[in-house]
């Protein structure tokens, strides 16, 4: 049987620390050549919404996790917009479905027969496994001392960078600025209880960054929201996409790591199209005089082929500079192997997803 999963039922199922566990472990093998990851592809036409000019993306990435049996392929289909919010350029994704929703899918195979084991949409896999990986960011980047965390961002993403935050550090006092007051509030008052920890609403960026051993950056913006002057000795400066950083900070870093360096997906485009985030300057064509190809990579780290730091002075920095099919086939093997477990999810005939024909 294939196994149907709806966000509500993972998110009951996933803790940022199963994610973590499973993520470090597999990207053991992703070093060492035993797992492999494919890059992102977006392909991108012109669109509309509400008479507004918009793209429909097409978006997907797979990887696949022999150890752990699993491989995946993650695809959205999505209308995306770029409004100027607080004076910043964001990238917004429309929920224009029926029903004013989302699309996006997780497919999980066996890699032992191949079988489709389950299909779910891919909101709280895509939340864990990001917060996941900034998390592992953290655990060999910041020091390990790290006490006290300023993020700004009050999103979706925002919680689960917190969560693996505090998971991999004894986390005493945080800070949070986003531009909006209601949601840095509501946000704040919904983490404290999650946490357990201290936490107050600010009313800057540069307020919410003072001060504090961790910095996280967890925001839609395209444009920089984090700068050189506010850089100390000793801060881990976490970011969950390459333009969130300014250049000028980058450099002055001891350390800059990266995910896994791929940096940009793969893309096409239809003639004449040039996406915002696409535009020199913008989104991923930020930052480009720095050398990310000398950052060390998390993989590394985790093998223990690099140091993410080595004295408590450093310096260091984490960008997650795109996200990774592989993933994708983790988080959503650990939902899978937990779902059946627990008997969660309604199961379909997998006969309605394979064929008596070759294919």
């Amino acid at each position: 049987m294939t196994l149907i999963l709806s966000n509500e039922e993972i998110s009951q199922l996933l803790s940022i620390e199963d994610v973590l566990d499973a993520l470090e472990e597999v990207y053991k093998d992703l070093h060492a050549g035993r797992a492999v990851t494919r890059r992102r592809s977006d392909t991108l036409v012109p669109a509309h919404h509400d008479g507004e000019e918009a793209i429909y993306g097409f978006k997907t990435m797979d990887g696949v996790a022999p150890s752990q049996g699993f491989s995946a392929v993650r695809l959205n289909s999505d209308i995306v917009t770029w409004p100027v919010i607080e004076g910043s350029l964001r990238r917004v994704k429309i929920p224009a479905a029926p029903n004013n929703r989302w699309v996006g899918l997780v497919l999980l195979f066996s890699t032992k027969n191949g079988e489709p084991l389950a299909i779910m949409p891919d909101g709280v896999v895509q939340r864990m496994r990001v917060g996941a990986t900034n998390g592992l960011g953290v655990k060999y980047m910041a020091r390990e001392n790290a006490k006290t965390v300023g993020i700004l961002g009050s999103g979706w993403q925002a919680g689960t960078q917190l969560m693996a935050t505090c998971a991999v550090r004894d986390i005493e006092m945080i800070k949070c600025f986003s531009p909006n007051p209601t949601n840095r509030l509501n946000f704040t008052q919904e983490m404290t209880e999650t946490l357990g920890v201290e936490m107050m609403a600010v009313n800057s960026a540069k307020e919410a960054v003072s001060g504090v051993d961790i910095v996280l950056c967890a925001t839609n913006s395209i444009e920089k929201v984090y700068v050189e002057g506010w850089l100390r000795p000793g801060v881990h400066v976490s970011s969950i996409k390459m333009p969130e950083i300014e250049e000028a900070a980058l450099k002055k870093c001891d350390r800059v790591g990266l995910h896994f360096g791929q940096q940009r997906p793969d893309t096409v485009t239809a003639t004449g199209l040039e996406p915002p985030d696409r535009r020199s300057g913008k989104g991923w064509d930020v930052n480009r005089t720095f050398n990310y190809d000398a950052c060390p990579k998390l993989p590394q780290m985790i093998a223990g082929e690099v140091k993410g730091r080595k004295t408590d002075d450093e310096i260091t920095c984490f960008i997650n500079d795109m996200g990774l099919g592989l993933q994708f086939a983790v988080t959503a093997g650990v939902a899978y192997k937990k779902a059946i477990k627990a008997g969660v999810g309604h199961e379909l005939p997998t006969d309605w997803f394979t064929e008596n024909v070759h294919p």
